[in-house]
């Protein structure tokens, strides 16, 4: 699995494009963490960001708040959506934002599925979550993640 992992000062920027492939039935939210609920479970950007919003108002000096994740499957696995959001769960518990609101889409745009997660970096006090050696810790995780699957039958190019 390869994780990639972008952060910048643009929440909206992050959730419109996760969700225009929601728009144009090329994707969908598979999990939410401590956002905002909606009657019809439909979103849309705007009321997705409130759940982001007391985070960002507790901190302004973070430049860049928006964390955007990428996770990328072996394009021969086929992995179920219990197993995403198994896997953005305990990607994010692991890297530290787990207790961090964040939205996790699956994009089907291409040949292989895959997951973008995306949360922001401080939390509910104004505090910017650590990210001292996140890249090797995210790659550490989805070695974890991995050594999981193949114990499994999705890991194994087996549908789910």
């Amino acid at each position: 699995m390869i994780a990639k992992i972008g952060r910048s000062a643009n929440l909206y920027g992050a959730l419109a494009y996760n969700n225009l492939k929601v728009e144009k039935e090329n994707g969908q939210i598979l999990f939410t963490n401590k956002i905002i609920e909606t009657s019809d479970g439909q979103y849309s950007v705007a009321q997705l960001a409130q759940s982001f919003a007391p985070y960002l108002l507790a901190n302004q000096n973070t430049e860049k708040h928006t964390l955007h994740i990428s996770l990328n499957p072996d394009p021969k696995d086929k992995v179920s959506d219990d197993t995403y959001r198994e896997m953005a769960q305990q990607y994010m518990k692991e890297l530290g934002y787990g207790d961090q609101p964040f939205v996790v889409f699956k994009h089907t745009d291409i040949d292989r599925s895959h997951i973008h997660i995306v949360s922001v970096c401080v939390d509910e006090n104004g505090k910017k979550i650590p990210d001292k050696f996140e890249k090797v810790r995210s790659m550490n995780i989805c070695r974890e993640l991995e050594a999981i699957q193949s114990h499994t039958s999705y890991g194994q190019g087996t549908p789910a």
